[in-house]
């Protein structure tokens, strides 16, 4: 794995909406709505939608909190916490809320999505249980803004996979936790497949990847397992979603076309649409969109689920 091929800095311009953006946000809010993770698999084949199979991952990474079963619990007072890390425009984030009942705190370096975000929140009356707060580039480093053992419970929607310090995120996930909390996550994974077997076969695949949309480099089911365990986690579950397949997930390739051509859509008119266009080139998404599929189609591409526990004191 290599975590060098972006900056935190990069990946907030991507997201950045404003006119010193590179319009992602926005782009891919159009493209998917405000949720953007891949579904699950068994959801998907039996023939569910793109939403249905979404809403069945969201529920599965759940149940692995416990934050529901805490929140009906006679003896728990304040309503349990959730710090959900790369929020993005809040859509699972709002989802995984109302399905558990508790408090989440969503964070993005990216703010043009944080404002989309609680503007979401507020019209669908939700304000008063999920926040959204602007981190800096590298607080993910520390997220020194929150103490020790702050949250029951943090999760992670394919948001790791931008970062290039990825081992500084799970020492601080544990750090936030309480004791006996859970860590559950859903990220960009690359693998061997097929005729494509050595760190540079792969390599020569998913780099494109990385470097059209922003990512600092794919770790693999294994090196996720290692950085949680290190950080002192322990996991009880490490799933590659797809294995034994290539994974189309929620963009499969019948549904190119609308990401192909977004480029030719006018995101701001007049001088200032002209100056985005020219500064950000006529095929930022398509390029990502094509290295991407080539990279689903060679099967080195994947995404992975994963639950963890940090132990509870008794047991350190």
């Amino acid at each position: 794995m290599t975590d060098t091929l972006t900056t935190p800095e990069a990946v907030r311009r991507f997201y950045d909406d404003g006119p010193d953006g590179e319009g992602a946000g926005r782009a891919y809010t159009q493209l998917m709505g405000t949720v953007w993770h891949h579904g699950a698999r068994d959801a998907e084949q039996a023939g569910k939608s793109v939403a249905e199979a979404q809403d069945i991952m969201q529920r599965r990474l759940m149940a692995h909190t416990g934050l529901e079963e805490r929140q009906r619990s006679p003896e728990i007072v304040e309503r349990p916490r959730c710090f959900d890390f790369g929020s993005g425009p809040g859509g699972a984030t709002r989802n995984m809320a109302a399905v558990t009942g508790a408090e989440f705190v969503g964070v993005s370096n990216a703010d043009t999505l944080n404002q989309q975000a609680r503007r979401l929140t507020a019209e669908q009356g939700m304000d008063d249980q999920v926040c959204f707060v602007t981190i800096g580039d590298h607080d993910y480093r520390r997220l020194a803004a929150w103490a020790d053992g702050s949250f029951d419970a943090v999760s992670f929607v394919e948001s790791v996979c931008h970062l290039p310090r990825k081992q500084d995120f799970f020492d601080s996930a544990f750090r936030i936790l309480k004791p006996g909390g859970r860590l559950v996550g859903l990220d960009w994974l690359q693998r061997p497949f097929g005729e494509y077997q050595t760190k540079e076969q792969i390599k020569a695949i998913i780099d494109p990847v990385c470097k059209h949309i922003r990512l600092a480099g794919l770790g693999t089911l294994d090196s996720y397992t290692d950085m949680m365990c290190r950080a002192g986690f322990d996991v009880t579950h490490a799933v590659d979603e797809y294995a034994g397949e290539p994974c189309w997930g929620s963009t499969p390739p019948e549904d190119r076309e609308k990401w192909l051509n977004y480029d030719r859509r006018r995101r701001h008119g007049g001088r200032t649409g002209r100056l985005l266009r020219r500064r950000r080139g006529p095929s930022l998404f398509k390029d990502g969109k094509l290295a991407l599929d080539a990279a689903r189609g060679a099967g080195v591409f994947t995404v992975g689920w994963f639950a963890a526990t940090r132990p509870a004191a008794s047991q350190q």
